[in-house]
């Protein structure tokens, strides 16, 4: 059992489950309808991947002013995406807490599954430390404190609970295939994406994988472990400024932004 790792949030390692998080979340007939009618992300994947983890290290490591700027925007970015009273019960709400709890859900179980596949088992103290720092990115948006599932064994009900009913429907796997297999973003993205797609295939529940049309096999599974014994060897000995650079560049862009504001410059200009 591992006791700690250190600061594991600003893991750039990361990054290798985004893919798993979206198409789980996609995996949600509500929120794959609601993305397809109302979303750019397969257009700009990067800018949207860019603007979750910047919210992510913003509410975990930024100022109060960094804080109040990343739940603006989310809050500003799901203005369109809202059901109102004359439309299908069936339509998706981005407000809607019960969806945003699947999202956080997401993003906590695929952040531990990839800090265990490194690192090996948290114990107890690691493992809620980390559940309750996701409880703050779940709650600072539109989850109510007292929806958050209690501790790790109510997730763990909540999540086995959830898996089990996720199918994806024609809207959602639209998406998904469209961000593992874009046609029109940078040659450096569609270079990455074989690689995104095998480790993205590999962690997902077998019903969600057939779902999204991801062939596997026991070669695939073999190649997969393979691939996570090197990176469990590999990553941990990488200096920490490689292995944090994308939240500390997020982290830069948002300050930069802010720097950049209107109501900044009014205050900058005021004081000249």
């Amino acid at each position: 059992m591992v006791q700690g790792v250190a600061d594991y949030r600003a893991e750039g390692i990361l990054l290798a489950g985004a893919g798993r998080a979206i198409l789980l979340q996609l995996a949600n007939p509500a929120i794959g309808r609601g993305v397809a009618a109302h979303s750019t992300f397969t257009r700009r994947p990067v800018n949207r991947l860019k603007g979750t983890l910047t919210y992510v290290y913003g509410i975990v490591y930024g100022t109060e002013e960094q804080v109040r700027e990343v739940r603006r925007r989310v809050n500003q970015a799901h203005v369109p995406v809202r059901r109102t009273a004359d439309e299908s019960s069936a339509g998706y709400n981005a407000y809607d807490p019960a969806l945003q709890l699947w999202v956080a859900a997401t993003l906590y179980d695929t952040a531990l599954t990839i800090v265990e596949k490194i690192h090996g088992p948290l114990d107890g103290d690691a493992a809620d430390a980390m559940y309750q720092d996701y409880a703050r990115i779940g709650t600072a948006l539109q989850v109510p404190v007292h929806m958050w599932p209690k501790d790790r064994a109510a997730f763990g009900r909540y999540w086995e609970e959830q898996l089990s009913s996720l199918h994806a429907e024609e809207e959602g796997v639209r998406v998904g295939r469209g961000l593992l297999f874009p046609r029109h973003t940078a040659l450096w993205y569609r270079a990455v994406m074989p690689t995104a797609r095998f480790l993205t295939a590999g962690l997902l529940p077998d019903h969600v994988r057939k779902d999204f049309g991801l062939p596997w096999s026991d070669r695939h599974q073999r190649r997969f472990d393979r691939t996570w014994r090197v990176l469990a060897v590999a990553y941990p000995v990488l200096p920490q400024r490689i292995r944090h650079w994308f939240k500390d560049y997020c982290l830069a862009e948002l300050e930069k932004d802010l720097r950049r504001s209107p109501q900044n410059l009014q205050q900058q200009g005021s004081r000249a």
